[in-house]
């Protein structure tokens, strides 16, 4: 059985707190040992000297769509694990809109055994809660999670129907199943392009009302109410949606949130002047929301922090702005992106880790994103200080599409492990 130690680590757990220097070890797919010095344990290992570099739960990124079956010019499953290894994402959680969608045994199946042929990232899946993803007719969610899913979801378009939405937390309440939604309200949101307000008027583009998330919130909100089911609102982007997400918490709704890091990096400034690569759905928001997402995040309202990862071919990106598809690529970013919230001094490294790894994993009910002896051996080994650029021409995922190109950034992956096995080592 493989034996590997890391020593003289930076050992970051999210779970327990610990964030202090010392060796971890791991036997086979699983960690043995914690802190402390093992060098003396080391004799008949591999040995990795860590030099304080931080090591920490593989990254568990919730939401991230996979453009197979269906389109896997855009992304396979092992393009997204390569693009996942490299910016330290252990577990992948696709979204359910793929072709055929994900509402049916089969394609759950289809993807539980393309991961394991592939031998990257751990690949889980959502399955739709409606099929067809058409928001009338419930799928077997019982059945579906029996078999894997991890929640369910209509992917991209909300489940904008209340009685369908009524239903489906119904059903998931008596299994205590995960429902989660893209909060903005169709109606309101089908007939615009980016966030209301001055970049929209100064680019006659038309526009989407913020009011759109918080409303579709806020409904839903009323609907856990009546059903005590969880309840997850995905990449809340408005100081409103935030502030709605925080007053259901303190009632004690079973209610969480996460967000990405275009809507903390980025504002609706970055559109430029018709930028296809910031088309975002939700779009990219006002200053003022930004710094809403941001003190969501210090504050803990906001729970995680997932890439939204959504490949797009260039033809599917340059084109006018109306006609361009919503979405940026974001696995190999993730880390890199976040770290920013640390530099800036919003988060501690720990809070940071926490929001990317044991929150996501805790909201899913995996067994990972903690170091802790008997856990999974998925791991991250990173420099938080180190400076460069993102250059999209690198990106191991088939689709560039990203709006940070060019961007200087603090913080790298140097080494991903799962299960024991290293499927990353950046030399040098």
């Amino acid at each position: 059985m493989n034996r590997l130690v890391f020593l003289g680590a930076r050992l970051l757990d999210p779970e327990s707190g610990l964030d202090a220097h010392g060796d971890l070890s791991i036997e086979g797919d699983r960690i043995t040992a914690v802190g402390g010095d093992l060098s003396g344990t080391a004799r008949d290992a591999h040995r990795v000297d860590a030099n304080g570099l931080c090591l920490a739960p593989g990254l568990v990124d919730m939401r991230v769509q996979l453009r197979e079956p269906g389109a896997e010019h855009m992304e396979s499953i092992e393009s997204a694990g390569q693009a996942a290894a490299v910016g330290g994402v252990t577990t992948i959680v696709a979204l359910p809109n793929t072709d055929p969608p994900i509402d049916d045994l089969s394609v759950v199946e289809f993807l539980a055994r393309r991961a394991r042929e592939v031998k990257l990232a751990k690949v889980h899946t959502y399955a739709a809660a409606t099929r067809g993803l058409a928001g009338r007719e419930l799928t077997e969610m019982a059945l579906l999670a029996a078999n894997g899913a991890l929640g369910f979801t209509d992917g991209v378009q909300a489940l904008a129907d209340a009685l369908v939405m009524r239903r489906v937390l119904a059903y998931a309440r008596t299994f205590d199943l995960l429902v989660l939604q893209h909060p903005e309200e169709p109606s309101l949101a089908q007939a615009g392009e980016v966030s209301e307000g001055e970049v929209a008027t100064r680019l006659g583009l038309p526009a989407i009302p913020p009011a759109a998330e918080v409303i579709m919130i806020e409904r839903d909100l009323r609907l856990v109410e009546i059903t005590d089911a969880r309840y997850h609102a995905a990449h809340v982007s408005t100081a409103a949606g935030i502030e709605a997400v925080r007053r259901a918490k303190s009632r004690g709704l079973r209610v969480t949130c996460d967000t990405a890091p275009p809507y903390f990096t980025l504002n609706e400034t970055a559109i430029g002047d018709y930028r296809t690569f910031a088309k975002l759905s939700p779009p990219l928001r006002s200053e003022q929301d930004r710094q809403a997402v941001v003190e969501g995040l210090r504050d803990g309202t906001i729970d995680a922090i997932a890439s939204d990862h959504s490949p797009w071919d260039q033809d599917s990106k340059r084109l006018p702005f109306s006609s361009a598809a919503y979405g940026i690529v974001g696995l190999e970013t993730l880390l890199p992106l976040s770290l920013e919230l640390y530099h800036n001094q919003h988060l501690d490294l720990l809070g940071l880790m926490r929001r990317l790894t044991w929150n996501p994993a805790r909201i899913l009910g995996l067994p990972v994103g903690r170091l802790t002896p008997g856990a999974p051996a998925d791991l991250v080994l990173f420099d938080p200080e180190v400076s460069w650029r993102i250059s999209t021409d690198e990106f191991r995922s088939k689709s560039k599409n990203a709006p940070f190109d060019g961007r200087p950034v603090q913080g790298q992956v140097r080494r991903t492990i799962v299960d024991g096995r290293t499927i990353f080592r950046r030399e040098g």
